[in-house]
């Protein structure tokens, strides 16, 4: 007999197999805060934790400081995820609560079909793991206030913002946003 009959047929064979997995494998679906409606044949996934860990100015000088800030991002599915990007916004709430005093990016987003060299992060089922994060302020003559208050040692801050993160199965892999804002 011919071996390529026998190729071709295990070819086939395993192609009708991958493709049976990924039309009738199951779908992980995390509820969207507007639409309360199960799908049918769906698994509900919790939606990701995200806590303040911590912040802090650490360095201050008269024309610079840096402060760190980390987050805590907890999966409470028995299924990984994958964390893509957290953008988020800082407020020093004694200066002011609508101005923004800095912001940032811990990741990236794809943006395409294939990208090489991304900066994301998987995080197992029922783990975590902590995002942090260094902001360097440029000293101002204009903000004098704002340095006098960094420069006491208990700021007061609000830190808003989202998280970008989809699960890790290539059936149920709809991005999920998670918007979060702390006080400390």
């Amino acid at each position: 007999m011919n071996p390529k009959i026998f190729v071709g047929a295990a070819v086939a064979g395993l192609a009708m197999i991958l493709g049976g997995i990924l039309l009738v494998g199951p779908t992980t679906v995390i509820p969207s805060q507007e639409d309360t409606t199960p799908i049918q044949g769906s698994m509900e996934a919790k939606p990701l934790l995200i806590e303040l860990e911590d912040i802090s100015v650490e360095k201050i000088s008269e024309r610079n400081a840096e402060i760190n800030v980390a987050f805590k991002v907890s999966n409470p599915n028995p299924r990984a995820v994958i964390v893509q990007m957290m953008d988020y916004q800082l407020f020093e709430t004694n200066y002011s609560d609508s101005e923004q005093i800095s912001g940032g990016g811990i990741g990236s987003r794809p943006e395409g079909m294939v990208e090489f060299g991304s900066n994301y992060y998987t995080l197992l089922g029922e783990n975590s793991i902590i995002l942090k994060d260094t902001i360097a302020l440029k000293g101002s003559e204009n903000t004098p206030e704002l340095w006098a208050i960094l420069k006491d040692d208990n700021p007061s801050w609000k830190v808003s913002g989202d998280l970008f993160y989809n699960l890790s199965s290539m059936t149920s892999g709809q991005e999920n946003t998670l918007h979060f804002e702390f006080t400390k």
